[in-house]
This record gives C-alpha cells, structure tokens and sequence, in this order.
C-alpha cells in the first residue's frame, strides 16, 4: 500500500494533502477484513460480481429509493416522541412513564434486533421481495396497533411488529448505498439515511395534527398507509450492484473475531443509547420540565429531525474528505457537549433550542456514518449481514438507555425534573465517544490521515 503523501501538490485536494490520502484503507483495516474469514472471499472478488460500475446515474437512483425507504421507518421512529406525549399525558396518564417510553424504544430496538436475520435476507434474496415483505408487515403493524386500547398491545404492535417489519427495509437502505458509491460513498449514505430526518421533521407535524383532529388511533392508520404506499411503490426499483457468492453459514459470525468489529460493536452501542435519549425526551422536556404549550412537543422533535437532515448530508461530505472515524468522533464530542454543556445546565427555551438543533445536526453520523466506517474495515461484499450482527449493538444500547431514562425520570425526577435522565444519556454517548477514539487510535495513531 502506498504510503499516504505528505507533501503539498498542485494536483492534491487540500484534505488530501493535510490528512493523507488512504481511499483504499488502511493495513490494518486490509488484514483483518471479514472477507479472509468467508471461504477465501476477497474484494476483488466483489469486483468480479459487480453487475453495474460505482456512481453512476442507475446509482443515485438506488440512494433515492433508499431515501424514501428510510422515511417510512427512521420517521415514525423519530417522531414517536409526539406520540409519547400524548400517551403519557391523555390516552394512559396512570401508566408510567417508563412502561410507555419501551414502545419507542421497541420500535427501533426490535428493528435492529431482527436486522440479523434481515442482513441474512438482504444478502441472499432479491430485495424487490424482501422490501415488500417487510413493508408489508411494517405498515400492517401500525393499522393493528390503532386497534389496541392498553400499552402492551402497543408495546406488541406500534414495537416489535413494526420493528420486525423494519428491520428489511432499515437493512437494505442503509446497505445498499455503498454497494452503488465509492467516492461519494459517505455522501449517498448520507442522503439515503437523512430521509429518514426529513420523514421525522414533517411527519411530527402531522401526526401533532391528525391526533388534535382525528384522534391517535387514526393518526397511526394514516402512518401505516402512508408506509405501505411509499414501500410498496419504491420496492420493484430496487437492484444489487454487488453479487455475494453463496455460503453454507446462513448467519456468519466470523466479524465477532475481529477486534475491530467489538470495540465498533461497543462504540455503536453507548452511543446508540445516547442518540435516542433526546428524541424521546426533549419533547416532553419542552411541555412537562419548561411548561411550554403542547405544540411544543412537535416544534422541538422538528429541530432535531431539521437539524438531522442538514447534519447527515454535511458529515457525508466531511467524510469524504477527511475519513468517515474522523468525522463520526468529531460529531460524536460536539453531540455531547450539546447534551451535557447546554441541555443540562440551562433551564429556557432559548437553549433546549440551541441543544436541539446542534444535537440534531451532530448526532445523526450515530446512522448514517456507521455503515460507511462498517464498509471501510470489511468491504461491501458481506456489508448487509455485518451491519445485521452491528446493529445489535444498536438495540442494547437503546433498552439500557431509553427504558432506564424513564424510570429515573419517575423514580428521581417525580415526572417532571429531568436532571439524571439528561446526566445518563450524556453518560452513555460520551463512553461511547471514547471507544470511538481507541478505534480511531487502533486503525491510525497518525492525527492527519484519512481514516
């Protein structure tokens, strides 16, 4: 591998010339690829299977669908903050917050834990056919769930259903980008995964309204057809770039070897934690903690999911530039200190604005940076049922954080004083920014190099 260049060149991007150009990953990162332990499977031999070149037009066309894909599963994940707010307030004000808040919380955990055997679908079947399934089962899931009158049915349909249902569409969404991109890689996973942020941004508008004027049960049969039109009318679009050889191992756990792949596993999973925290309890925070009219609870989900948008398409580009571990560790300490520096100390509007906005824009490469950092250190070839065993990491760290956010908020906090549950999370995404940089260290201890 050739050794990164240090000298300033009229032909050298200055990003390049200042952190070293590495596009084709770094030693260590090429010794232990995943690849080496999949039956001699190497990236030339992705190369060989590809059906179509990188970044092309038929390319983008992929990371429009897959925008329109994470709409239907990251925005009413996103915006169930809106939801919980009526849940805890009006529909079932006996039940405890903590019970109510592990609907959320099974939405996007059941998502990731089914994403295993999702990853393993996405690999081997046509996507066109998982996608409908699982929009299918991710739509129909929110028609039942307006059917339930107490929380654990919620907990069964607007959670593990809904999460089982999603983890397909999550998986190929978040996947299939960097199959279709290689120098704009960052950027197109990016795109793909901040329409989900865009979903989130007006769909917590809409249901704010639908449920002051229809009802939340009637909010939630709007949102499941919503998805299963969106899905059902992306899904015959969508193609794979890159074959995969068959393999005897239907779930392969070979990434769990790898010492790269558990201090990522780690990293994705206190900061995971974290990421939620805020999109669950902001909006609350705004009505229940500052006293600010209802419609406050969706005015502050939209900051974030806004803020996400910007955010993603943003860290893509940085991390195109200077590396996708560079730009997740420098969003992952600005998310923080936007939880622990301005949302903790300060009680106003002004700055749980301030905390929204920089939380929403930093924290968002928690998604979309992931499967770019995933595709550096084991290639695109097993990406799909790597990310599957990765985003494991995702549904531990959100039933740590998000079910105990609730129960310290009821037991410490009386419902209404948020200062552990804001102390936890903090916590949480700051251990995992600090796995992140023995990562980082791990890959390069060089500061200005691409990683």
């Amino acid at each position: 591998m050739d050794t990164p260049s240090t000298t300033v060149s009229a032909k050298t991007p200055f990003a390049d010339t200042l952190f070293g150009s590495d596009k084709h990953g770094l030693d260590d990162s090429e010794k232990n690829d995943l690849s080496s332990h999949d039956s001699g499977h190497t990236h030339d031999d992705d190369d060989q299977a590809s059906v179509c070149p990188p970044d092309t037009m038929h390319g983008w066309a992929m990371v429009l669908c897959c925008f329109f894909l994470m709409m239907t599963v990251i925005g009413p994940t996103n915006s169930f903050g809106v939801y919980l707010q009526e849940y805890h307030t009006r529909v079932f004000p006996s039940t405890p917050t903590t019970t109510l808040s592990w609907i959320g919380c099974l939405q996007f955990g059941s998502m990731c834990i089914f994403g295993i055997i999702a990853g393993v679908l996405v690999e081997r079947f046509d996507l066109r056919v998982v996608v409908t399934g699982g929009t299918v089962i991710a739509g129909g899931a929110f028609l039942v769930a307006s059917a339930c009158s107490s929380p654990i049915g919620l907990l069964f349909t607007q959670g593990i259903l809904f999460g089982a249902g999603g983890s397909c569409i999550l998986n190929t969404a978040v996947s299939l980008p960097g199959q279709w991109m290689d120098r704009h890689r960052a950027v197109a996973t990016g795109l793909a995964i901040a329409g989900g942020s865009l979903g989130a941004l007006w769909l917590s508008f809409a249901t704010t309204a639908m449920v002051a004027n229809i009802g939340w049960q009637w909010s939630l049969r709007v949102t499941g057809l919503f998805i299963l039109v969106v899905g059902l009318m992306v899904a015959p679009f969508l193609r794979k770039r890159v074959k995969v050889p068959p393999r005897s191992k239907i779930i392969d756990l070979a990434a769990l070897s790898n010492m790269q792949f558990i201090v990522l596993f780690f990293s994705t999973l206190f900061v995971s934690g974290g990421y939620f925290m805020p999109y669950y309890f902001m909006p609350s925070y705004a009505v229940v903690h500052l006293g600010l009219p209802s419609k406050w609870s969706a005015n502050i989900s939209s900051v974030l999911n806004a803020g996400s948008i910007v955010g993603r398409v943003a860290t893509g580009v940085l991390a195109d530039r200077i590396g996708p571990l560079n730009a997740f560790l420098i969003t992952s300490v600005l998310s923080v200190i936007s939880i622990l520096a301005i949302w903790l100390p300060f009680h106003s509007k002004a700055a749980l604005i301030v905390a929204a906005l920089l939380f929403g824009f930093n924290s968002g490469s928690a998604v979309s940076l992931v499967p770019v950092v995933t595709a550096r250190i084991f290639g695109i070839g097993r990406l799909a049922s790597v990310l599957g065993l990765l985003f494991v990491s995702y549904a531990i760290g959100t039933f740590l954080c998000s079910p105990i956010g609730g129960i310290l908020l009821d037991k410490y906090g009386g419902g209404e004083d948020y200062l552990s549950l804001i102390l936890y999370g903090g916590a949480f995404f700051a251990l995992g920014t600090l796995l992140m940089l023995v990562l980082r260290l791990n890959m390069s201890r060089k500061v200005f190099v691409v990683v």
